[in-house]
């Protein structure tokens, strides 16, 4: 009897798995394998021998006419269909090889078109800061047909369906652009993308081979070497420059009141509302500090902590690491608070394509963390030593001012990054991007090597060379052999650093002949100014061998041991002005306005280049970096030229120039009043640098100059002492 049982239920068990493959094996395969096909592909899986019954093989992707039938929509996952609509899916594979035309940057360069804005249209204020910031830069063009990149004017930020800066009909109105090329050599900047609840990375819109410089980019959709990632800023984010990081000054051992500190919402929809929904538990109300609103919804503001209004004024810049969780979509305005308030960011975002990843090396700034290990986050931030945590912090602020702290910053490191692309035997070195000052002063084309740039002098343990180039401006007409021109040449040459004398004839009268100038143990080499104007004086000329130029006015009065002295002294600052005339700025708070000085003061901030030596390779950033418009005002008022220069050193080191020896008078005073010298008696001439100053600062963005109040004397200077025991005797006497 219990062997017919055991029979029957075998029989019954046998019959019943008949029937499921019967009945379920002509289902199965057609939900694998089109829900699980890529899967299987990269498994090696090719599909088992009972399966033979399908007519033919699935198809990778359909065409675009077929995307509305209902059988496409059987045979096509929501997601891969709202890639395919999004121009993501179409677009996948693009890399700089093959969507990408290098043929239109060979002949004039890296060249930046932007669209002329169509009437009517809107534009926010921070895709109208993106195109004035290109537009101001270097690399701008406004004919197309010299452009080797395209940028729209229709404002592609947000692409938010319910948000009200959303453009609609954003599809037909860019197919229609006569430049389009199916987004070829395009790129479209963008901040947000896909709309409630799932906030996707649709765009809305197909932008076929257009490069994205994106934010909150998933390293899924992310095109390495093609897209650019940007990071997510608010529309107060500063346009230009913006202000600089809050560590004032580096505190041993550098730990804070809080450990780890968070201020933020909740989300009831979103890709971050389970992460930031969990923050709760590793809270503790000590040194863990972890603020968020209740889960009220579109009602946060009604019912948020009032704690929160203390949190950037106290927390944030009171804690050694900020937890950086992400929101509704990857990316979070706290990246950049935590980043500008030196608190190291601990990244909780798994899938973020980080910020310009592609240039700059988190590990050495950041803290990546991992979602699924919440609970782990505050023992891993303790055991960070005190020395990686000073290096850590002393990153963020490199990297925010470099990079972050404007629009400005933003759209520039974009554009540089795919400049190198484009010209890639001139591309920067993963140190110029990652030390200071950062790549956008670190201009490859002058050299690939970083031993040529005085500010990786001392990364690299290198020295300059021990001599310089003499460069005097000359604007006089040769008419007398007592002219101070000449007793400069003499002195200069008599130097056992200097191995050239250039004089930049920029006066309108014809060149002396040779027999006028002084017999001189070094070469002395005549250049005929083309331009006649004053910038031509910072130009790169090849026929400067040395690292370290001599800048002098034809009416500067210096004698051979102060030529020594200050170049001495330049050796130890090779990334700094060395000099004489020594002016300063300040804030005219009745004008709202910067000001201008030379009276004799305890500090100074400029060291004029009538008598000062620096690096050459600022004559190259002075001409490469700067744009036209601050060149041509200089050259239009003969005037100002040597506070843009000081401008522009103080912008790359952040410090100030050097004074050397206490000389009140540096000018000949028996100049002949009818020439172009006389400019320094001109009434005019100091209410045009008045007037520079603050033209200078706007482009800058902000006060670039810093005051310093330190002089370098030989030693022994003015001590009552013998003077044959003083080694540059002669400074006493001047």
């Amino acid at each position: 009897m219990q062997a017919k049982k055991r029979y029957l239920i075998l029989f019954s068990a046998g019959a019943c798995l008949i029937l499921l493959l019967y009945f379920g094996g002509m289902q199965t395969p057609l939900s694998k394998s089109n829900n699980r096909r890529d899967d299987r592909s990269l498994d090696g899986h090719h599909g088992s021998p009972q399966w033979h019954h399908f007519s033919g093989s699935l198809q990778p992707f359909s065409p675009w006419d077929q995307m509305e039938t209902e059988e496409y929509n059987v045979h096509i996952s929501p997601r891969q269909k709202r890639d395919v609509i999004s121009g993501v899916y179409n677009g996948k594979r693009c890399r700089m090889d093959s969507c990408f035309d290098f043929s239109l940057c060979k002949t004039n360069g890296f060249k930046v078109y932007v669209y002329p804005q169509q009437k009517g249209e809107k534009m926010s204020e921070s895709y109208q800061n993106i195109l004035s910031s290109i537009e101001a830069s270097r690399f701008y063009t406004s004919d197309p047909g010299q452009a080797c990149l395209f940028v729209l004017s229709l404002d592609t930020l947000d692409r938010d369906i319910l948000s009200p800066q959303y453009v609609h009909n954003l599809r037909t109105k860019v197919q229609n652009l006569h430049l389009w090329n199916n987004g070829k050599n395009h790129l479209i900047f963008n901040l947000y993308s896909g709309t409630w609840p799932d906030y996707t990375e649709d765009l809305g819109f197909d932008f076929g081979q257009a490069m994205l410089a994106k934010a909150s980019i998933g390293t899924e959709n992310f095109r390495p070497n093609f897209d650019v990632s940007i990071p997510l800023f608010g529309k107060d984010h500063p346009s230009a420059e913006g202000e600089r990081g809050y560590l004032k000054y580096n505190s041993i051992p550098p730990y804070r009141k809080y450990v780890l500190v968070f201020k933020g919402k909740r989300y009831l929809t979103g890709i971050g509302s389970d992460t930031r929904n969990a923050l709760y538990h590793v809270h503790n109300s000590e040194d863990v500090v972890l603020l968020t609103t209740c889960k009220h919804g579109k009602d946060w503001q009604k019912h948020k902590d009032a704690r929160l209004h203390d949190y950037c004024h106290e927390m944030l810049h009171n804690s050694t690491f900020c937890l950086v969780p992400r929101g509704r979509r990857l990316g979070s305005f706290r990246f950049l608070e935590a980043l500008q308030a030196a608190c190291v960011p601990v990244i909780l975002s798994n899938g973020w394509e980080m910020p310009f990843s592609e240039i700059i090396h988190w590990n050495t700034a950041a803290v990546i963390g991992d979602e699924r290990l919440l609970l782990q986050i505050p023992s891993t931030v303790r055991s960070i030593h005190q020395d990686n945590i000073l290096s850590l912090r002393q990153q963020t602020q490199f990297l925010w001012e470099a990079y972050f702290s404007s629009v400005e910053r933003i759209v520039l490191t974009t554009l540089e990054i795919i400049h190198d692309r484009v010209l890639q035997q001139a591309a920067r070195s993963n140190l110029m991007w990652n030390s200071l000052p950062g790549g956008l002063y670190s201009l490859p084309q002058y050299s690939s090597y970083l031993g040529d740039f005085p500010f990786h002098y001392a990364k690299l343990g290198i020295k300059p060379r021990p001599k310089f180039t003499a460069i005097i401006h000359a604007v006089t007409p040769l008419v007398s052999q007592s002219q101070p021109i000449l007793k400069l040449l003499v002195a200069v040459a008599k130097s056992q650093h200097c191995v050239q004398v250039i004089i930049l004839w920029n006066c309108d009268k014809p060149l002396p002949a040779k027999h006028r100038w002084p017999a001189t143990a070094v070469p002395v080499l005549v250049i005929d100014g083309e331009s006649k104007v004053m910038s031509s004086r910072f130009l790169p000329y090849d026929t400067i061998p040395t690292d370290a130029v001599l800048s002098l006015d034809e009416d500067t009065v210096l004698s051979t041991t102060e030529v020594d002295f200050a170049f001495t002294v330049w050796q130890s600052f090779p990334e700094r002005i060395v000099g004489y005339p020594a002016r300063s700025h300040f804030w005219d708070s009745n004008k709202e306005r910067w000001g201008y000085t030379s009276k004799w003061t305890n500090d100074y901030s400029m060291v004029l280049t009538g008598a000062a030596i620096y690096h050459r390779y600022y004559h190259y950033l002075y001409t490469s970096y700067l744009p036209a418009s601050l060149r041509g005002l200089v050259d239009q008022l003969s005037n100002c030229e040597d506070i843009l220069m000081n401008f522009l050193v103080s912008a790359v080191t952040k410090l100030p120039p050097i004074k050397v020896t206490q000389k009140k008078q540096y000018k000949e005073t028996m100049m002949v009043q009818t020439s172009r010298a006389s400019r320094w008696a001109d009434p005019d001439h100091f209410a045009q640098r008045q007037s520079c100053m603050n033209k200078f600062a706007s482009w800058f963005g902000s006060m670039p100059l810093v005051h310093s109040n330190m002089r370098l004397d030989p030693v022994l200077f003015k001590d009552q002492v013998s003077i044959l025991r003083k080694k540059y005797k002669d400074i006493e006497r001047l």
